[in-house]
């Protein structure tokens, strides 16, 4: 099985789609004229402008909801992984993806929010299927990526999630991995059954308290080898660029990983950020997209950061060598994962730091399979809009939950190796329909910020941009 999956992992992470996430990210930072950079005060003045409706939540609830589905495993064990595979310089790569898919966060948000509809409920849904119908006009490829999201959201990525939290706290307590997956299957099953609204108020309450803890820590330790930051920022540059004596040969395979494990991490054009995105109760579709941009910032060049500056400050971590046996090891035995975290958090504060990494995993990881599943849910509302099967939402409630349970107890190489599965395929669909689907999005980033110029309070009007099929923003009044 693991063969077989490593195999599917071959095709789908070709150096096809790393060069396909670079380019896009690239090509849209160009189209926007770099949104990401001039437009990060307006990104941090969006993020509490707006307030909850009935239909929509509030900006900063999209925003933690899109962050719990970014912030999980990937900054923390995808990290480890990303070092132990592809060497210090996968993170340069890691922030390469960042920077440029924040502009593809923006593309794929924006869009979520001009097609965006509501479902039975009142509530607000949209996402990639959504604006690959309408934009696109082709049924088939939008019920495609639905169906590869309720697969890759249901039942591929909480296993990752979960195996990390097993991992982490059987490193530091010992616990069973069978006992920590019933644990956090009951916990989730509280959580999804609650609804929308429970989802939101759970990611609003529980994501900025654990990412500023975190990065706290990371803080903490880095002051504490403040005299080591310079040699370490030398050597991620030298090893990204393959300038480095030890690492230099595996340069390819840091570009590789630090962009597997950077798209793993932030989801810039995975599809998942803009099913948070359509939720928010906005006035101009671009304000949601400044602000889908931000989390690109947090997760990757502020977690992220904080796990590489930790585990590279300390020197705990191991490099495998493809050839065989090892470039570096200072942990004897341990395979890349949440360890190196532990052991750089253990190496300045004894005692603590396997249990402080192990709860930080258990919260990032745990909002994160909360998120999974809501854009799981998204996806079969969309495919119900002609049909109520009441039952496909309850079979995904059960099967997500039995995934966690598997999940904890499987080796982390099938884990990881169906979670790249699930990135893999859902990145491919998005990204070339967010390509052919541009215009609108960039449409609304000019009509925004022409309203802004202007002084007035920005307005959507999708028929005087030429927009078809926006009925949401059409119809409003």
């Amino acid at each position: 099985m693991q063969a077989f999956i490593d195999t599917l992992n071959g095709y789908v992470w070709s150096r096809a789609l790393i060069f396909l996430c670079l380019g896009a990210g690239l090509y849209f930072s160009i189209r926007t004229r770099f949104m990401q950079v001039r437009g990060v005060a307006e990104m941090l003045r969006l993020m509490l402008h707006s307030k909850p409706s009935e239909a929509g939540v509030s900006t900063f609830q999209a925003l933690a909801m899109s962050l719990a589905g970014r912030v999980g495993i990937g900054n923390i064990a995808g990290v480890a992984t990303a070092i132990g595979h592809g060497g210090p310089g996968a993170v340069f790569w890691m922030w390469m993806v960042a920077f440029l898919g924040a502009s593809t966060a923006y593309v794929e948000s924006t869009l979520a929010q001009i097609y965006k509809e509501k479902d039975e409920r009142g509530l607000y849904r949209g996402g990639p299927a959504y604006y690959i119908e309408k934009a696109m006009g082709q049924k088939w490829y939008a019920w495609l990526f639905a169906f590869a999201t309720i697969l890759a959201c249901g039942f591929l990525l909480p296993g990752v999630q979960a195996n990390g939290i097993a991992a982490g706290i059987s490193n530091a307590w010992g616990i069973s991995p069978l006992v920590t997956g019933a644990g956090v299957a009951l916990l989730l099953g509280f959580i999804i059954f609650g609804g929308v609204r429970r989802i939101a108020g759970f990611a609003e309450l529980v994501v900025p308290f654990m990412a500023l803890a975190y990065i706290a820590m990371a803080i903490y330790i880095m002051v504490l080898n403040a005299h080591k930051l310079p040699e370490i920022v030398s050597l991620i540059f030298h090893s990204a660029f393959g300038a480095d004596a030890m690492f230099g040969a595996i340069l390819g395979l840091a570009v590789e990983w630090g962009v597997k494990r950077g798209i793993y991490s932030n989801e810039a054009g995975q599809g998942t950020g803009p099913h948070a995105a359509a939720a928010a109760e906005v006035t101009h579709p671009a304000q949601q997209g400044y602000v889908q941009a931000f989390s690109i910032y947090v997760d990757t060049l502020l977690v992220c950061s904080a796990t590489a500056f930790m585990i590279l400050s300390t020197g705990m971590y191991n490099v495998i060598n493809p050839a065989g046996g090892m470039l570096a090891e200072a942990l004897p035995g341990t395979e890349p994962g949440p360890a190196f975290a532990q052991h750089a958090v253990e190496a300045v504060l004894p005692g603590y730091g396997a249990g402080f990494v192990a709860i930080a995993l258990f919260f990032f990881a745990f909002t994160t399979i909360v998120a999974y599943y809501y854009m799981a849910e998204t996806n079969i509302s969309y495919i119900n809009r002609a049909a109520h099967r009441p039952w496909m939402v309850y079979l995904l409630r059960v099967g997500i939950i039995a995934m966690v349970c598997f999940g904890a107890v499987r080796t982390a190489g099938a884990a990881w190796g169906l979670g790249d599965l699930g990135v893999g395929l859902m990145a491919w669909l998005n990204i070339v329909a967010i390509l052919i689907l541009q215009k609108p999005a960039l449409l609304a980033l000019k009509d925004y910020e022409r309203q802004k110029k202007a002084g007035v309070a920005p307005s959507f009007d999708p028929e005087a941009l030429g927009i078809r099929r926006a009925d949401f923003w059409r119809r409003r009044p």
